[in-house]
């Protein structure tokens, strides 16, 4: 979802600015802003009880977090932790709704962006169930490729380490690797200069 930086302005948004490593909030905070990516990158996660960590997502510019949680009245169920240095803009829960009111075509764009990643969810979902590593890294590589626009094999490059590819599909990074190297001698990527090419 990526609302006009001058409609959220104007709404009563600020902008933010975090460090490498800053969280914008902790699991069990109060749902309080819609946040929209300016400029760098952040995660999504949670750490199950041995301590693993578990990405949900990772989002970049021109992205909005926590949008579907403005509409319970519930605590935040995972961190947001910057991945880099990132400039925020933030607008109060009670600014959004009023926002949404004022400009219905908002609402129709964040329920499609909102089904997007439902569907994400229940596909990912199916792939975690598979015993195979493969699967599961093609569900998430099809799933990234989904938002680039030319079709063509071995031209989208994934911009994710093989850590963050291991914490999102729930494998340790040994297998990760493995199973990419696999893909490659299949003819189902291309790994070029450490490079994944899907």
């Amino acid at each position: 979802m990526n609302i006009e930086e001058s409609l959220l302005y104007s709404s009563g948004a600020d902008l933010k600015t975090f460090k490498k490593g800053e969280m914008v909030f902790r699991e069990g905070d109060q749902v309080l802003y819609y946040f929209q990516i300016v400029e760098g990158k952040m995660k999504l996660n949670t750490y199950n009880e041995e301590g693993k960590e578990f990405i949900h997502n990772i989002l970049g510019k021109k992205q909005s977090f926590g949008d579907s949680l403005l509409f319970l009245d519930k605590q935040y169920p995972m961190n947001a932790i910057c991945l880099s240095p990132t400039e925020i803009i933030r607008l109060p829960k009670n600014n959004f709704m009023k926002l949404l009111e004022k400009y219905p075509h908002i609402s129709m764009e964040m329920n499609h962006c909102l089904s997007q990643r439902l569907y994400y969810k229940l596909v990912m979902m199916q792939n975690m169930a598979s015993l195979n590593p493969s699967v599961r890294l093609k569900g998430l590589l099809d799933y990234l490729r989904s938002f680039h626009d030319e079709d063509c094999e071995h031209c989208f490059p994934v911009e994710l380490t093989r850590q963050q590819i291991a914490n999102l599909v729930g494998l340790r990074v040994e297998t990760v690797i493995r199973a990419l190297k696999k893909m490659e001698q299949e003819g189902k990527i291309k790994i070029e200069n450490r490079k994944i090419l899907y």
